[in-house]
């Protein structure tokens, strides 16, 4: 328990969850330990109690979303076989590259001492993205498996390509997510050649 008598757990999530309304509302540059505790409706030192410091909040932030990705990932794996692996990838772009996720992978790329700190989970590529990839590389795998996919479908290239492709597809609308058409169609793009479902 935290000393307030509110478990750590929940202050953690309150706080995060308003630095994500703060990322959401006016983007990496208003983040700020105050902007989050005063969304947050409490104290500023709440917030200095149970982190280190600022960019220790906004690391354990990341890692927070990062194992929340880890567990959809765990989902979309165990989904492998059924649906298309179109629909599937379609829909897996559009639930990993959303507002919040695009808001987090701002505030990686603006802050340095962020990103530094990542790198001890992360050692390469961008933390979020790599972590993206490697949910995709395990559901291509599964699916390439399952014989969903050519036996001899690169997974590795696919699911980089998708998450660069997606990434970009996301972040270039200022005016909400893509159409699921056009997600749908940068997928058979990228991935139409290696199906092998009816």
């Amino acid at each position: 328990m935290a000393p307030t008598g509110v478990a750590l757990r929940d202050v953690r999530e309150q706080l995060f969850g308003a630095a994500e309304r703060v990322l959401l509302r006016a983007g990496p540059n208003a983040l700020t330990s105050r902007a989050v505790t005063e969304e947050a409706g409490c104290a500023k030192g709440v917030l200095h109690r149970h982190f280190a410091d600022f960019d220790a909040f906004l690391a354990e932030l990341v890692l927070d979303r990062i194992g929340r990705l880890d567990a959809r990932g765990a989902v979309l794996c165990a989904a492998a076989g059924t649906g298309t692996v179109v629909g599937r990838l379609t829909d897996a772009l559009t639930e990993l590259f959303g507002p919040v996720a695009l808001g987090v992978l701002g505030l990686i790329t603006s802050r340095d001492a962020l990103r530094a700190r990542l790198r001890r989970t992360t050692p390469v590529g961008i933390p979020l993205l790599t972590e993206a990839a490697a949910v995709l590389i395990a559901y291509l795998t599964a699916e390439r498996d399952l014989g969903r996919l050519a036996p001899d479908a690169d997974v590795d290239t696919l699911a980089l390509t998708l998450t660069g492709a997606g990434h970009l597809l996301f972040a270039g609308h200022e005016d909400g997510p893509p159409e699921p058409e056009a997600v749908r169609r940068v997928v058979v793009s990228v991935i139409g050649g290696a199906v092998r479902e009816g």
